[in-house]
């Protein structure tokens, strides 16, 4: 059978095997396909993205390098499990359980291997004493740009895909044609969905990129951003599918799980903007590092300090207030020192006038001509009168001292 991928109403069509090459190595037959190659490369590219972003998240590089490997390990082993519990075939699975070690004859499921994987982080996270939101913020990250790849890899395989579709992007081939499905004709062209999932996932790794070097204010909120966003997308875009694991006959295990995800991510998201906002501290920083005892003796420390800084304010408002009001009344308070008295001058009688009596003397030299001025000495003089009593004063006590007739 010519293995071949269509997208009929663009004209396309590509001449595409799943596998991309076959050999043997010491006696045994190896096939190098195309999904493995692709999940390979959105996990490197994966790796190498959180390696460049660490220290952004102040996360060690080489403790979360630990953290990702073995989580990378049991979220394969969650994606296989996962889907070997809620496949159709489970029964035969459990009959024959060596069976559920051949990966490559297909069987992995998403959510099980994102389930799996942050439950180890969250083990490995506390062993190797990593903050666990900020490493989730920045693995989130790292999904969304290894899932946008790895779906490539349903591309290859002919798998994924949803109901019969018209719209001009409706793909078939070689697999869509040849199967059976009460969900789809075989005959018309399906919803590429993986390309739906794949577009979704670039699309939300784009705006949480751009977001967490805009807006990132607290560890845990891309993670909760991440889950809600994932879960939005893959809700109605498994309502296209028609090779969903399914509970009973009717309700589909990705939907419930999705449904599920974005109410558990606004759910968090809301309750980390409520903890930011309402506590400085980062108690998940310092829980995951040690325990919540060390989180509660920083937020006693800092209350203290707290209010030993407010003390001390209080302590130098009044000393300034004491401090103010003594230089006002110090200020009001009659200057008890004595005045230096003003320069005495002579007046032409050759009695001493003060300062006062001469200034007024001046000014009284310089009025207009209504004064009455009949000598000189009595232009020197003031209006008190002193002038004539010291005129007259000689004369009286020369009469006085006339000898009797």
């Amino acid at each position: 059978m010519k293995d071949y991928i269509a997208f009929p109403k663009l004209g396309l069509e590509f001449n595409i095997s799943d596998t991309i090459a076959e050999f043997k190595l010491f006696g045994v037959q190896f096939s190098l396909k195309w999904y493995g190659l692709l999940i390979a490369i959105g996990f490197l590219l994966a790796v190498i993205y959180a390696m460049r972003r660490a220290k952004y998240f102040e996360i060690d590089p080489d403790a979360m390098i630990d953290v990702v490997l073995v989580s990378a390990l049991f979220a394969f082993i969650g994606a296989r499990l996962y889907y070997v519990v809620f496949s159709e075939d489970r029964s035969y699975y459990f009959s024959n359980p060596a069976n559920i070690f051949k990966v490559w004859e297909g069987g992995l499921a998403i959510y099980g291997g994102i389930i799996f994987a942050f439950v180890t982080g969250i083990w490995m996270c506390r062993l190797r004493k990593v903050n666990t939101l900020a490493m989730f913020d920045i693995a989130s990250l790292g999904f969304l740009i290894g899932q946008s790849i790895g779906r490539w890899g349903n591309f290859f395989n002919q798998e994924a895909f949803g109901t019969n579709t018209e719209l001009p992007w409706g793909m078939t081939g070689s697999v869509i044609s040849y199967g059976y499905s009460s969900l789809y004709d075989t005959d018309l062209p399906v919803h590429p969905t993986f390309l739906y999932e794949s577009l979704w996932c670039a699309l939300g790794f784009l705006l949480l990129h751009l977001f967490s070097k805009k807006a990132y204010k607290y560890k845990g909120q891309i993670f909760s951003l991440y889950i809600i966003w994932y879960g939005i997308g893959r809700f109605f875009i498994e309502g296209l599918r028609t090779d969903s694991l399914m509970l009973g006959a009717s309700l589909r295990v990705s939907q419930v799980v999705a449904g599920l995800s974005v109410l558990g991510g606004g759910i968090m998201y809301f309750y980390l903007r409520y903890k930011h906002n309402s506590l400085p501290v980062d108690l998940f920083a310092t829980a995951e590092d040690g325990s919540s005892e060390e989180a509660e003796e920083t937020l006693e420390t800092e209350d203290s300090e707290t209010a030993e800084s407010i003390d001390e304010t209080n302590a130098e408002d009044a000393e300034n207030t004491a401090d103010n009001e003594e230089s006002i009344s110090e200020e009001i308070e009659p200057d008890n020192e004595a005045v230096e008295p003003a320069p005495e001058v002579e007046n032409s009688a050759g009695q001493v006038d003060s300062g006062d009596e001469a200034g007024q003397e001046t000014e009284e030299s310089e009025a207009p001509e209504n004064l009455n001025m009949e000598s000189d000495d009595s232009d020197d003089t003031s209006d008190t009168g002193t002038p004539q009593e010291t005129e007259i004063e000689p004369e009286v006590r020369a009469e006085e001292n006339l000898p009797s007739e």
